[in-house]
């Protein structure tokens, strides 16, 4: 009799997949969730059910929906639930500054998400949004800009001033104040080896920096990451009144485009191929010797396609080709690029054509004005055009 009751349950699992909002993960919205919180009344992916069993039975309860047994207690949770009643009760006020993961999410942004949800129900109770109030102190490790060490570092976010400080000694002046209108933020686990890691990138005296920080708490970490898209959002209603909400939102932090190995040559025919970390954030494309290089080795705008800007595969004729070769055109000058393989190629040339097509927003022509590049041939420093 177990069998065929079992046999029964699990038709009717599959049929409840078939309901709208159940046949994504109600946390990532992957598809064809495999797992359930029979407790909560929720499908979800193996990803995010590792998530749900960490936090411990008292909070999810989680089944196979195929490979273990359901009781009929358990089935009907799942029917009075589903996804979609479940996020209208536990995403009932997330704030828009909070960037909901989706499926190939950093791992750290898809647990505090869940913890967030279902432990904390900050979203439940906005007062245990600590992230909202456009202000911010603490302490994280942040990286040595001239060796490989972490220090810990006192860091000040204040929307007000639209300033994100750190200090060297807590009681002294920072050793730096960033514009938070001109900072960017990513999750950077792969680079650091750190899972609770960020990168934070912004442009001082013409040229791009990059601070590496953690933090031994994951939720500390996003919490932090937070803080600034809200505090950016705040500040960018102010300034844009009539500006829509999610239109703003989609300005507050952004992932790089994409970053891997590539070889590249200097400006004449007989330079050698050199191997560099590159970096594609928005229109900058840039160079470093190391991935958690403080500063790039050299910064290329990417422009319009009308206005001189190209990418094919190949090199010109008389230039070494060191195979999976491609030329990145500006007006400038060319660039002799060299991937890994032709899916890489492939992949990069996809990617810096996605943003030679798209039309330059007055945000990109003002970041354009203030990059400086330096020549290799000359000591003098050159504005990029941004036309």
């Amino acid at each position: 009799m177990v069998p065929i009751m079992a046999d029964r349950n699990e038709k009717q699992l599959m049929e409840l997949l078939k309901r709208p909002g159940n046949n994504v993960c109600a946390d990532c919205g992957s598809k064809n969730p495999e797992w359930a919180s029979y407790n909560i009344g929720i499908f979800v992916c193996t990803r995010c059910a590792g998530v749900h069993r960490s936090m411990g039975a008292h909070i999810s309860k989680v089944k196979h929906l195929k490979l273990d047994r359901w009781e009929d207690s358990q089935l009907e949770r799942m029917k009075e639930v589903g996804n979609n009643a479940a996020r209208l009760r536990y995403e009932e006020r997330v704030p828009p500054c909070y960037r909901k993961p989706v499926e190939d999410d950093p791992q750290v942004l898809v647990e505090q998400w869940i913890r967030a949800k279902y432990q904390r129900e900050e979203f439940c109770h906005p007062e245990r949004q600590g992230y909202v109030s456009g202000y911010m102190e603490g302490f994280l490790m942040k990286r040595g800009k001239e060796d490989s060490r972490y220090h810990p570092r006192k860091f000040v976010l204040s929307e007000a001033d639209d300033t994100l400080k750190y200090h060297v000694k807590e009681k002294k002046d920072p050793k730096a104040v960033l514009r938070l209108s001109e900072l960017n933020v990513a999750f950077a686990p792969q680079k650091t080896g750190n899972l609770n890691s960020l990168q934070l990138t912004f442009i001082k005296d013409g040229s791009t920096r990059h601070i590496y920080v953690y933090h031994d708490d994951p939720a500390v970490i996003v919490n932090w990451y937070m803080a600034i898209r809200c505090a950016k959002l705040h500040r960018l209603q102010v300034a844009y009144p009539a500006a829509n909400e999610s239109e703003l939102v989609g300005h507050l932090t952004r992932d790089f485009i994409r970053e891997g190995w590539l070889y590249k040559t200097g400006p004449r025919s007989s330079d050698a191929y050199k191997k560099r970390w590159f970096t594609m954030d928005n229109r900058k494309l840039m160079y470093h010797d190391d991935p958690l290089d403080a500063h790039p080795k050299g910064e290329i705008f990417l422009g319009h396609v009308l206005d001189g800007y190209s990418v094919r595969v190949g090199v010109p004729p008389g230039t070494r080709d060191q195979g999976f070769s491609f030329t990145l055109r500006t007006p400038e000058r060319s660039y002799n690029l060299s991937a890994a393989s032709d899916e890489d190629r492939d992949e990069w040339i996809q990617a810096i054509d996605s943003v030679l097509e798209r039309p330059l927003t007055p945000q990109d022509s003002s970041i354009a004005a203030r990059l400086v590049r330096k020549r290799v041939s000359s000591s003098t420093m050159n504005i990029f055009s941004a036309r």
